[in-house]
């Protein structure tokens, strides 16, 4: 008796999928090709820096590069840093550090190396789990050139992206493997060793029990009581590393609420219009941005497109669980995207961009599985999808091409952006302190000012542009600036410190010293603070008080020159030398080369009436340089 229509189509697809497999020299080549073009268009990123976007946190400033030793490793793998426990990625950053100190080359190339790895590995699992060359090709094609991939490559900090996915998906070829002889506990266990591996590269890993179950039922395999009971030291593990993932997020405060700030039913249409976001990028990649923002939420209405993203996503839906030819391979695409994106749809919100371009790079393999077993089945007008296919690919890959570029350094970074974005008050204050840190003060002016109109509730900006003024000695600009600062933030000892040295600069001691003790209060250890109020006490004519204030700050902060030379100066002013010449000792003793704590040092010896001694302290501050030192040596070293 013949099978039903539906059946008869699927075998006659399967037929003619047969009779249309490549070779296997020709899926030799056209796989090296794949690789060799994805290095290449790669390469770009390796004239890439390190940015100021966490590659500083997660280099320049990570104190656990710093200790080569098996402390130091133990270290990496029993702390938290910058909201995160990747210890596997920390590991490679801390080798590449002891070898190549903050050379910029090595953490490109290693993310390329990676990214051109994990084609390789897609490409095998495609094949293997499709049982098809052509849609390993597709697959793998579509995972190594897509525009959205380039932020997990060419960005050092996603060093965790790339390093994730490369064990994941060892693991799940394993798993493959696994899968067609159940009884070899080697497969197993070595599935089990890369999903560890992968979890300490990134905590995003936790999906893969879901998804080896998705694999179980679209291979065919029967859910039974062993097959879940066999998942069960994944599940632990996902557990384990997902509840270490929270607490990590947790202790840098990265955890908020911002969804819940949108109120419930915008919550839904941004939590629809992410995964609208996904999708819709998957084809037509528009837009790229190094950040995707919250909206803003004027009398508390979003954007129109956040509210068409729900039919838009029901559609979808509807697409996906209809009948047809396709449905099988639908439904498992659909579900690998699904799994593998879940951890990062802001269900609960951590930073604040409501989608990243870099959370695709898994997650888009399950949608381009989909498109690799339609063109693989599909014999109708096939030089037409073919040829649309590789427009497709060029057309990416040029995207990609510029992409990477983006990323080269802060300037780049922070232009895209302001460009994307110029309505977000962020990038302008991004590239306020890239001007600032180049003494570019117009320019940097000119950006936080820009941002304080985008978000005048926004306290750095205020403050950072009061430090502009201050440097340019617009003494009433930058107190009017950190009074704004303050109004939005009264803890902000910075602020009131900064304040009372404008208002000093004024003339205005007593504001200044009303500033400097609330500044003080706020921060009790806050030597620069207690430096100034030391100024300001010398000026009111209580040497005493400055002398305390002095010793506080050297306290506070022993390698603090300023109160060293200050208190030091009041002694030797007050005829104390002998109280004067420790805080000499001390300035000699931290800067070895410096000219004029010598030629003071002298000054104070002669005073001791040490000859000997002061000239021997101005013959080297004249060999460091120290013109001022050589009347004295020609006066009293004869």
């Amino acid at each position: 008796m013949p099978g039903t229509p539906v059946k008869q189509t699927i075998k006659k697809s399967q037929q003619q999928l047969a009779a249309t497999e490549l070779t296997q020299q020709t899926y030799k080549w056209l796989s090296m090709a794949i690789l060799a073009v994805t290095a290449l268009i790669y390469s770009r990123a390796l004239q890439n820096g390190i940015t100021s976007m966490d590659d500083d946190y997660y280099i320049l400033k990570n104190p656990y590069l710093k200790d080569f030793s098996a402390h130091g490793i133990k270290a990496i793998f029993t702390s938290f840093y910058s909201s995160n426990y990747h210890p596997l990625t920390t590991l490679t950053f801390w080798l590449e550090y002891h070898f190549f100190g903050t050379s910029p080359l090595p953490y490109h190339l290693l993310n390329v190396v990676l990214h051109v790895a994990n084609t390789w590995l897609v490409l095998k699992f495609t094949e293997k789990l499709s049982g098809h060359k052509i849609t390993a090709l597709v697959v793998a094609s579509l995972f190594a050139l897509h525009p959205l991939h380039v932020e997990s490559v060419a960005w050092i900090s996603e060093r965790k992206d790339v390093l994730y996915a490369f064990f994941y998906l060892v693991s799940l070829r394993y798993y493959l493997s696994y899968l067609t002889d159940t009884s070899n506990k080697k497969m197993y266990a070595a599935t089990l060793l890369f999903f560890l591996c992968s979890l300490c590269a990134k905590s995003a890993a936790v999906t893969l029990p879901l998804l080896l179950v998705a694999i179980d039922i679209y291979k065919g395999r029967k859910i039974t009581t062993a097959s879940l009971i066999e998942k069960v030291p994944f599940f632990a593990l996902s557990i384990t590393f997902g509840i270490l993932n929270i607490m990590a997020q947790k202790t840098g405060g990265a955890l908020n609420n911002l969804m819940v700030s949108y109120g419930f039913i915008n919550g839904i249409f941004l939590f629809t219009s992410g995964l609208a976001f996904y999708i819709t990028h998957l084809v037509a990649p528009y837009g790229l941005s190094v950040m995707h923002y919250y909206p803003e939420v004027p009398h508390g209405v979003l954007p129109w497109m956040y509210y068409v993203s729900l039919p838009f996503l029901l559609l979808v839906v509807w697409l996906v669980i209809r009948k047809n030819v396709m449905r099988k391979e639908i439904l498992f695409g659909s579900a690998f995207f699904l799994i593998t994106i879940s951890v990062m749809l802001q269900v609960i919100s951590v930073g604040s961009a409501l989608t990243a371009e870099r959370y695709t790079y898994l997650s888009y393999i399950g949608l381009f599985y989909i498109a690799g077993q339609w063109l693989a089945a599909n014999q109708k007008q096939r030089q037409l999808a073919n040829a649309i296919f590789i427009a497709l690919i060029a057309v990416f890959s040029m995207i990609t091409w510029n992409r990477i570029a983006t990323w080269k350094d802060d300037r780049t970074i922070y232009t895209d952006i302001i460009e994307k974005n110029p309505d977000v008050y962020y990038g302008y204050w991004l590239m306020g302190n890239l001007d600032k840190e180049e003494d570019n003060k117009v320019d940097a002016l000119d950006n936080y000012t820009h941002a304080i109109a985008l978000n005048p509730k926004f306290e750095d900006s205020w403050y950072n542009r009061g430090n502009i003024y201050l440097s340019m000695g617009n003494f009433q600009s930058a107190i009017d600036d950190y009074s704004h600062a303050i109004a939005i933030n009264k803890r902000s000892a910075e602020a009131y410190n900064n304040r009372g040295w404008a208002s000093f600069s004024m003339g205005n001691t007593a504001a200044a010293m009303a500033d400097y003790s609330s500044a003080i209060a706020l921060k009790p250890q806050y030597a620069d603070a207690y430096n100034n109020r030391g100024w300001g006490y010398e000026k009111m004519g209580n040497p005493a008080a400055a002398i305390a204030d002095y010793t506080s700050a050297i306290k506070a902060n022993p390698a603090f020159v300023k109160p060293l030379y200050n208190r030091a100066a009041i002694n030797a002013r007050a005829g104390n030398f002998a109280a004067a010449m420790p805080d000499y000792d001390q300035l000699i003793k931290l800067h070895p080369d410096d000219a004029i704590a010598y030629q003071l040092r002298g000054l104070t010896w002669h005073n001791l009436k040490e000859t000997a001694k002061a000239c021997s302290d101005w013959k080297r501050s004249v060999e460091l340089g120290n013109q001022q030192a050589v009347q004295m040596l020609g006066q009293y070293c004869r």
